[in-house]
């Protein structure tokens, strides 16, 4: 399974409101992703697909407050709680939009977010998944096998795609254990294959080993 990423190209709409404590309460809301239409990563996520994603995320996720994104993306799937800047509140497929709803949190990275939408800035999202991709005639299709991470906060729509392309989408990810991990197996068989010849014993007998370490960590 392969990380994958996109930034949703329209604007979102920012919500203050007061509370009566004095307090602001900050909401974005708008349409966080898109099925049955090609984006600008040239994927596309076929609508059965993104309605059972987006309903198995609200099931497991949204329905129990547990749905926090991050502000701008990390290095992989997982939801890191001391970068968390919101809780998604609202999620749900209409017609070919995900329409979505979020309340920004008072945690140092929501704190950021709100400080951004006081200023002006124009804030995206970025939908964060694990699947695999199957290429059609130079189109990439989102498979069955997708799962909605999160989604994410983010401000430069170049910026995620130059990290997700470069970084994030060239590793595979794995489950050990109810842990999403990244698969080291075809790192390994790259080390042994690019090795040169005089020496590819020694590195074999090297990744051997890396091997074994790896399995006996996991044990």
């Amino acid at each position: 399974m392969k990380l994958i990423s996109e930034f949703t190209e329209t604007n979102l709409e920012c919500l203050i409101e007061k509370k009566e404590n004095g307090d602001k309460k900050y909401v974005i809301e708008g349409i966080f992703a898109q099925a049955d239409q090609k984006n600008r990563n040239g994927r596309v996520y076929p609508k059965p697909i993104m309605e059972r994603a987006v309903n198995q995320y609200v099931q497991t996720q949204v329905s129990k407050k547990r749905a926090v994104g991050e502000l701008n993306h990390p290095e992989g799937p997982t939801v890191n709680l001391d970068k968390v800047s919101h809780l998604i509140t609202h999620l749900k497929l209409e017609g070919n939009d995900v329409i979505g709803k979020a309340q920004i949190l008072d945690t140092p990275m929501g704190k950021i977010v709100k400080g951004l939408l006081e200023g002006g800035v124009q804030l995206g999202v970025s939908t964060r998944g694990m699947g695999s991709l199957e290429n059609r005639n130079g189109v990439a299709y989102v498979k069955d096998d997708f799962i909605l991470s999160t989604v994410d906060i983010v401000q430069d729509p170049s910026a995620p795609d130059a990290f997700v392309n470069g970084i994030m989408e060239g590793v595979d990810w794995v489950w050990n254990n109810g842990i999403l991990e990244p698969q080291v197996i075809e790192d390994m068989e790259t080390e042994i294959k690019k090795a040169p010849k005089a020496y590819s014993s020694a590195v074999q007998i090297r990744e051997f080993k890396n091997f074994l370490s790896l399995i006996k960590s996991n044990m």
